[in-house]
Formats: structure tokens, C-alpha cells, sequence
């Protein structure tokens, strides 16, 4: 049993390791995260805000990759333009797109009052 839990960490860490290595979005949202702690630490935010920080830093990198496994599953269906297809990308792309709006709005709600 604990072997199987090592092979599925190590599988898991490898797509982790893959995910930092090959998408440019995962880069950016990891760079956009250091700024945001280095902000929080600088600013003296709260616990509970960094909290909140480190909560939907922690979200939104899971979403980036399942964003990043449909399209590889998609992509490894059929290459060519399927409609159907599309669909599921731009859905996929369409939850990270909601998620980094709204984790805007809480990042600004948290930050702006702090600098002004």
C-alpha cells in the first residue's frame, strides 16, 4: 500500500515538474505569486490575509493544471480543429479566466486599502 502512494506521489510531482518546465501560465502565475508574498510581507497584511493569499495561490495552480491536462488529453485525442474539442479548451481556459478575476478583485480588496 505505501508503495502505491510513493508511485502516485511521484507520478504527481512529475506532472508538477512537467507543468513548470513546459507551460508559460504556470511560470507567470508562480512569478505573479512571489510578488504577491513579497507584497503581503512588505504591506504587514494580516494572518488571515495571507492566509487567504496562500489559499488561492494554492487553488489557482490546481486549476491551471487541470486547465493543462484537458488540453494535453484534448490535444492527444485529435489535433485537428474539432469543434467539440474547442468547446472543452476554451472551457477549461474559462474557469482559470473567472478564477484570476475574482482572485484580482480579492488581491485588490486586500493590497489597495494597505498602499493608500
Amino acid at each position: 500500500m505505501f508503495k502505491t502512494h510513493t508511485i502516485s506521489f511521484k507520478n504527481a510531482f512529475n506532472g508538477l515538474v512537467w507543468s513548470l518546465r513546459t507551460q508559460p501560465n504556470y511560470r507567470i502565475h508562480l512569478f505573479l505569486s512571489l510578488i504577491s508574498i513579497i507584497f503581503g510581507f512588505y504591506l504587514k497584511i494580516s494572518s488571515f490575509e495571507f492566509l487567504l493569499i496562500v489559499f488561492l495561490i494554492t487553488v489557482g495552480l490546481a486549476i491551471e493544471t487541470i486547465n493543462t491536462a484537458i488540453e494535453e488529453t484534448t490535444d492527444a485525442i485529435d489535433t485537428k480543429i474539432r469543434e467539440d474539442i474547442k468547446i472543452a479548451k476554451d472551457v477549461a481556459a474559462a474557469a482559470m479566466l473567472i478564477y484570476a478575476i475574482g482572485t484580482t478583485v480579492i488581491a485588490l480588496m486586500i493590497f489597495v486599502p494597505k498602499i493608500f
